[in-house]
């Protein structure tokens, strides 16, 4: 006769057997939330485990449990096993002799995110942490990108089938950089220089090395970007007045031109929308065989052939100015971006 308190942790049970699998001759380190969350406790996770591991590089492997059904099965998706992942992080070790705390912290945010939204991770995803991964350092690590952990891949339950998301640190031009490619190929080429994507909180920007630079332009000049939303606060749309023939106005920050440049060349080069929002506007570049510029209440239809697509390209510089388009009714004005930390102090103006 099977006992009814294992049956009700067969989903907790079977990352615990992969993860054993993985790491056969120690003992992980079982860190748990003594609230629950369903009982009002404010950590989402039931808990993060944490390995040592000596591929690649010596690191600590964390894997949460929380993400999925652990125990009586609850969805209706008997598919999938909850939000369908459990999150992984790979972190270098210093010499410590007990994992740092900050990593759980970490995946316990990241998780009240997703339990508070409603919008679950997934492969090829990134996310702007709005300041350093590790809260008061100065590392260049600011965001993360997602991926199918390499070790511990995808799993089947009883509670339905799940995928061990590792969550990589990356710096924001990386951040950058991968959302004018496809995401899940961005990191496998940064796994190319950084073995099993540990985080090290030393470490620069993989774009300031001309190799991987290299790979990176040829994947997105190749494959174009799997990122078809932005968001940009500063963003207005209208119509330009003063002038005989109509003409419509975009107004974007200086500081978001490089990424959008390379954006629209990935997007609309390559034959795909890209929709930019605002607070208050929103812009959709499209390609078309005719240039076009129509404005739909607050929402800017530009329709862009090959050659008014370079032509806004060659208009989108890092610095404050008006450009008005020839290959189609637009002024684009630039304004000066003031660059804010998560605590809102301005520590960069480009103008």
């Amino acid at each position: 006769m099977c006992d009814e308190t294992e049956l009700k942790q067969e989903g907790f049970d079977a990352i615990a057997h992969a993860v054993r699998r993985l790491y056969p001759n120690q003992d992980g380190r079982y860190y748990g939330t003594l609230l629950p969350y369903s009982l009002g406790g404010g950590d989402p996770l039931d808990g993060v485990e944490v390995w040592e591991s000596e591929r690649g590089l010596p690191h600590w492997h964390y894997i949460t449990y929380g993400f999925t059904e652990l125990y009586e099965k609850e969805s209706d998706d008997a598919e999938v096993s909850g939000y369908g992942f459990e999150l992984t992080f790979r972190l270098k070790r210093e010499g410590e002799e007990e994992p740092p705390a900050w990593p759980i912290n970490l995946l316990q945010n990241l998780a009240r995110y997703v339990f508070s939204s409603g919008h679950p991770f997934g492969s090829g995803h990134h996310m702007s942490c709005n300041g350093p991964i590790a809260l008061e350092t100065d590392t260049q690590l600011t965001a993360l990108g997602f991926r199918v952990d390499p070790e511990l891949g995808e799993l089947d339950t009883s509670n339905g089938r799940m995928t061990f998301l590792q969550a990589v640190g990356i710096t924001q031009d990386e951040m950058d950089a991968m959302m004018c490619w496809k995401g899940e190929k961005f990191l496998a080429a940064l796994e190319q220089q950084l073995p099993l994507c540990v985080a090290d909180l030393s470490r620069g920007s993989q774009m300031n090395n001309p190799d991987f630079e290299r790979i990176w332009r040829a994947g997105m000049e190749r494959d174009g970007s799997s990122t078809g939303f932005l968001y940009m606060d500063a963003l207005e749309t209208g119509m330009e007045e003063g002038r005989a023939e109509s003409r419509s106005l975009l107004r974007l920050g200086a500081g978001h031109t490089h990424i959008l440049a390379h954006m629209l060349r990935a997007r609309v080069g390559k034959g795909q929308e890209l929709y930019v929002q605002g607070e208050e506007a929103a812009v959709q570049f499209q390609p078309g065989l005719q240039t076009a510029a129509v404005l739909e209440g607050k929402v800017l239809v530009l329709t862009l052939t090959e050659k008014g697509l370079e032509e806004l390209c060659a208009c989108l510089k890092p610095q404050a100015g008006t450009c008005v388009l020839t290959s189609l009714p637009l002024t684009l004005n630039l304004v000066p971006t003031r660059i804010k930390d998560r605590d809102g102090n301005v520590v960069q103006v480009i103008e």
